[in-house]
């Protein structure tokens, strides 16, 4: 898969995916992985990935929103809903870190660490065993580029095995390896045929705020025995008083128990509105 460095338009949107970051970067890594036929769109920001889909210069968007270590990803859960754009399937993609240093530096010499904020926060431990000071950067294969026209031997990045090649780092140590969830993004609402593969429903809703909302809320999945694999709450508008839910279930729309699970939770919410119907990645099967 190729990447294109600049965000504007290209040649074919129909096979373009977009990403945050650089090339070299982990969500480049998992368009790679994920969807190697399409051409790979560099992104700055994460609104920029998502506007490079609602405008028509790429047909998907690859968008990290958990890892197993750091947890979810800040922003995209306020991001997503937001966008207009759909989930048609998710991708775990394994990340290994490195420590990455111009030619000719040691370990003993780094002074700096630069990286993503979530790379960081999942390299904690190897940065406190250094004692060295961590710097928040966009992203980490811009980190990695960064370091290399820097060339100081007392600033490193954490990034990928690949953005050390593109960039000519060399390893200075393994750092961590984690894995992190994708989910691809469409202007177009997808929906996989109800069958024995499992299907994952992500929606959100919003609770009114009264006792016990969110317990009645959510007991129609319970007794129509819909399993709920992830639940995220965050506030809305910065307001204590609104709280909005992220929530994956096993189970598709058309099945009668999640139809009833929706309709009684429609009871008890203020707004609701799915995001998704895709297949399990195997990674998530395989580790059920």
């Amino acid at each position: 898969m190729t990447a294109k460095r600049s965000p504007g338009k290209t040649a074919r949107p129909a096979t373009t995916v977009a990403f945050q970051g650089e090339p070299g970067a982990y969500s480049h890594l998992a368009c790679q992985a994920a969807l190697p036929g399409m051409t790979a769109l560099p992104c700055e920001t994460f609104e920029a990935a998502f506007s490079a889909v609602t405008e028509g210069r790429a047909r998907l968007a690859m968008i990290p929103i958990e890892n197993s270590v750091g947890g979810r990803v800040a922003d995209i859960h306020h991001l997503m809903p937001e966008s207009g754009l759909h989930i048609i399937g998710e991708h775990f993609q394994p990340v290994d870190h490195y420590l990455l240093g111009p030619k000719g530096a040691t370990l003993k010499r780094v002074k700096f660490v630069h990286s993503h904020v979530q790379a960081l926060g999942q390299c904690r431990p190897m940065i406190l065993d250094m004692g060295v000071t961590p710097v928040v950067e966009a992203d980490t294969a811009g980190s990695a580029r960064m370091i290399a026209e820097l060339h100081d031997p007392a600033h490193a990045a954490i990034a990928s095995e690949s953005a050390a090649k593109l960039n000519g780092l060399v390893k200075l140590r393994k750092a961590a390896s984690t894995v992190t969830r994708f989910v691809i993004l469409s202007r177009k609402l997808e929906l996989p045929p109800l069958g024995k593969e499992l299907t994952l429903t992500s929606f959100v809703f919003s609770v009114r705020n009264v006792p016990a909302a969110l317990y009645k809320a959510l007991g129609g999945f319970a007794t129509n025995g819909v399993n709920l694999v992830k639940i995220e709450s965050y506030m809305l508008n910065g307001s204590f008083a609104a709280t909005q839910f992220f929530i994956d279930i096993e189970g598709h729309p058309a099945q009668p128990s999640v139809q009833n699970a929706f309709e009684e939770l429609q009871f008890h919410t203020a707004a609701m509105k799915v995001l998704g119907v895709y297949r399990a990645h195997p990674y998530r099967r395989k580790h059920r």
